[in-house]
């Protein structure tokens, strides 16, 4: 099952008017937005025009409307956008937001005044009315999202990228709130570096839901050779990448026996993420490695993470949300020779197929198959990641502090060479010597989060400023 985010993101819309400014205008700019949500491909709710001021939102009655609309449709809206084609009418907008109910990302935008056009009939003042709508939002504590310029036509370039990310805010914040992540197994017994507080996360509605392993490998073995599924994965698994022709039919059927059942168990649980306990017991008990499993989850978007690292698979979760793309779970693991604003950043490896430039191998576990049998590590996913834009992110749960923290940035992934087997990233970040004090100072984990491309504003704007969540943004303000 294929989980990329295909529905549409809705907006709430707010069009903040006054009586005194020309109605043409803001009738005007209304129609433009609503153009550009439609060619988009997001929804809009927003009252009839005929139905308040001008087609806007003015008087206490018009908030009204509006705010029982928008109560009637609270589960269809991911954001709120408040659209000034003129001074606007600050009451009217925060009385709307106060009496909907609603809590969900706010995009404050704001028309321009042309020098030609200022005359009586002409002029917006919206470049002032912008700072006294956000202003009202302080006071009632609403967090909101500005726009790359203060002012901007709705029909404009730059609008138009504001509201590409403000979509991807609200994609992650939505997707963010209420995650499931499905715990399967129990950690490593060497790997106290991914220790977390299920009490934490369960305080910001993240919620744990744990399986034993045994439970997973029972369903496995269970399986029939006739089962529908089995034989989709079997054929899945050969699509995904080249598996060498020493590899045993067996330890294919073994492989997508797992997958079948690790996917169906979430899938009853609703969980939006996973963390897989990925060594030793697995091999030793059932036979094959977790990476592939793990692979094929996170390259549909359902983020999974190895060593029973559950922020870790949050991290992940936060990526693919925001870049609507696979996501990977890396060690910072090596220097890259004198280079200090390079390292290399591998694993066994669980990377998705996403991130591989050429075909995938699907072969054993190098490092763990030497000491748990290669004949029981069949399953790891091989190849260098591709050269490009990458955002790198970290959440983990603070105990002494009793709060989500994290560090997120901005880097790529290059094409210089590594020789070492499994998942190969050679990762550039300016300024990485102090990145890596940072993680070191504040106690985050040896594991990051990666997707490709660039998204760290959009993770910035979801994690910190609207789940509030104690997050350093490398360059800015760690």
């Amino acid at each position: 099952m294929d989980h990329r985010n295909n529905k549409t993101t809705t907006f709430g819309v707010i069009i903040g008017t006054r009586g005194i400014f020309n109605a043409e205008l803001a009738a005007a700019d209304r129609a433009k937005l609503l153009k550009v949500l439609n060619s988009e491909g997001f929804g809009a709710v927003i009252p009839d025009e005929g139905e308040t001021t001008r087609g806007g939102i003015e008087t206490r009655k018009d908030a009204a409307l509006c705010a029982d609309l928008f109560k009637k449709r609270a589960d269809d809206i991911d954001g709120i956008i408040v659209a000034l084609p003129n001074f606007g009418d600050e009451l009217g907008i925060i009385e709307t937001l106060r009496r909907s109910g609603l809590r969900v990302p706010i995009l404050v935008q704001a028309s321009k005044d042309e020098i030609s056009k200022v005359d009586i009939h002409s002029r917006r003042d919206a470049f002032c009315g912008k700072i006294s709508v956000c202003n009202n939002l302080y006071q009632y504590g609403y967090s909101f999202t500005d726009t790359a310029e203060h002012t901007e036509d709705p029909d404009s370039p730059v609008f138009l990228q504001d509201l590409r990310r403000f979509a991807a805010i609200c994609r992650t914040v939505k997707g963010m709130k209420n995650a499931r992540i499905g715990m399967i197994g129990t950690r490593p017994d060497a790997f106290q570096t991914v220790r977390f507080s299920e009490k934490i996360l369960q305080a910001y509605g993240i919620t744990v839901v744990p399986v034993d392993l045994s439970w997973i490998f029972a369903r496995a073995r269970g399986l029939g050779d006739g089962d529908v599924d089995l034989a989709a994965k079997v054929e899945g698994i050969r699509a995904y990448g080249r598996i060498p022709d020493r590899i045993p039919r067996e330890h294919l059927l073994r492989s997508a026996r797992f997958s079948v059942a690790v996917e169906r168990w979430l899938d009853e649980q609703e969980c939006t993420a996973s963390a897989v306990q990925c060594w030793n017991s697995i091999q030793l008990n059932y036979g094959c490695a977790a990476c592939l499993t793990m692979s094929m989850l996170s390259n549909a978007l359902r983020p999974s993470a190895c060593e029973v690292d559950v922020t870790g698979a949050l991290s992940m979760l936060a990526l693919s949300l925001a870049g609507n793309r696979p996501a990977a779970l890396l060690d910072w693991n090596n220097n890259y020779g004198n280079e200090t604003d390079k390292c290399v950043n591998t694993h066994c490896s669980n990377f998705p197929k996403d991130f591989i430039a050429d075909e995938v191998e699907i072969s054993e576990l190098d490092l763990l198959g030497e000491d748990l049998g290669r004949e029981n590590s069949f399953g790891a996913i091989k190849g260098i990641v591709k050269a490009g834009p990458a955002t790198f992110l970290r959440l983990t749960t603070d105990d002494k502090r009793g709060v989500i923290k994290g560090y997120a940035g901005e880097g790529s992934f290059t094409d210089d060479p590594f020789a070492m087997d499994g998942g190969i990233a050679v990762v550039q970040v300016p300024r990485l010597r102090e990145l890596l004090g940072y993680i070191c100072k504040n106690g985050f984990e040896h594991h990051v989060a990666m997707t490709r491309g660039q998204v760290g504003s959009v993770l910035e704007e979801a994690l910190g400023n609207y789940l509030g969540w104690d997050m350093a943004v490398h360059g800015k303000n760690q």
